[in-house]
């Protein structure tokens, strides 16, 4: 990215009051700022700045993340990026250190719908599990679920849930309802030819059902800050595990719902049967055990197993958002053929009787 294209965050003055405000700076100022890395994302540029600084700035970042709306996507993505501040500002301030990077600075601008963050730089402690679209390997798995599952302890079942911190998704029960099943109808409507009658069928029924089956979500137990895109790419994991632990980053799909809607996106939605056939009962041995060493109470395990049957089930409405967001046939498309497959693996279909 050319220097006089970088956004006004990343310039030494606004550095250097960052860090500042934030107490990651004292003294010092950033002298210099040089580019590592640039890279796009549907959303956002993220940019890696290396730092150089006059004065005192021990233990001042040398260098950090920025991660700023893309100018051509801001009009129809600007609440992503809120959301994604909202996480920083809200939940992630209150969260125990060593779940998600560190944070020095989080804005937005309401009027212009400009977002950015300033976040700590992982890259030479931390690496993504494997190459997008391969699993990873089973040990890898059981870091990334027991970061995860240490991520849903810290809010679990937590007063300020829906208070202070996020909204339910209930509040207006009927209106979410109503525009579930719009998507849907218009999903089906548009592709609804290389379907078999059949999975339009179960599309159908859950539209019918989903008023029943919202009623686990309605009893607002058991339920935590999930991450809402928690595929195994959207962790950090440590290449020294006895002096650090893994990172859940990409916050921008947060919100209040059962852990295991994280589960089954991650597992379900996104690995093919022979995978997931051999990872995910240890996989959710793991989670759930990670839960109750970090506090979680009154949640037993045939709970995580029902709770993530129906979590499977709900996401076979993933392709159907995905597709109405414009990502490439290539993504909501193996999804969907993966999501039903694990319907069909679990029993889901019950869950419509």
């Amino acid at each position: 990215m050319a220097s006089d294209s970088l956004p006004a965050a990343s310039s030494g003055e606004h550095l250097t009051a960052a860090l500042r405000k934030c107490g990651a700076l004292r003294g010092g100022c950033v002298r210099d700022v040089a580019v590592e890395s640039s890279r796009d994302t549907l959303i956002s540029h993220i940019i890696r700045l290396r730092l150089s600084y006059d004065g005192e700035a021990a233990g001042a970042p040398r260098s950090v993340i920025l991660k700023v709306a893309r100018a051509s996507r801001v009009d129809s993505f600007w609440f992503v990026g809120h959301y994604e501040f909202a996480f920083y500002r809200d939940v992630a301030a209150a969260m125990p250190p060593g779940i998600v990077p560190r944070c020095f600075e989080a804005c937005r601008d309401e009027e212009s719908r400009a977002w950015h963050l300033l976040l700590e730089d992982l890259t030479d402690t931390h690496r993504i599990a494997t190459e997008w679209p391969l699993p990873p390997t089973a040990d890898a798995c059981k870091v990334i679920v027991r970061a995860l599952a240490r991520s849903h302890a810290a809010w679990w079942d937590d007063p300020r849930l829906g208070n202070s911190v996020g909204k339910w998704l209930d509040a207006d029960a009927a209106d979410r309802d109503q525009k579930f099943a719009g998507q849907i109808t218009a999903f089906l409507d548009k592709i609804g030819d290389v379907l078999s009658a059949d999975r339009c069928g179960l599309y159908r029924r859950l539209i019918d059902a989903a008023p029943r089956l919202s009623q686990r979500y309605a009893s607002h137990r058991n339920l935590t800050v999930a991450h809402g895109d928690a595929h195994v790419w959207n962790f950090l994991l440590p290449n020294d595990p006895a002096r650090d632990a893994a990172r859940v980053f990409d916050w921008d799909a947060w919100h209040i719902n059962t852990g295991t809607i994280d589960l089954a996106y991650m597992m379900a939605v996104h690995w093919y049967p022979d995978r997931r056939r051999l990872l995910e009962r240890p996989l959710l041995d793991c989670y759930y055990e990670t839960l109750i060493a970090n506090g979680v109470e009154g949640y037993d395990r045939r709970a995580l197993e029902d709770d993530y049957r129906l979590s499977v089930l709900w996401h076979i409405a993933m392709p159907v958002r995905q597709h109405a967001f414009n990502l490439p046939p290539v993504i909501w498309w193996n999804n969907l053929e993966r999501i039903f497959m694990a319907v069909d693996d679990l029993g889901c279909r019950e869950l419509l009787s």
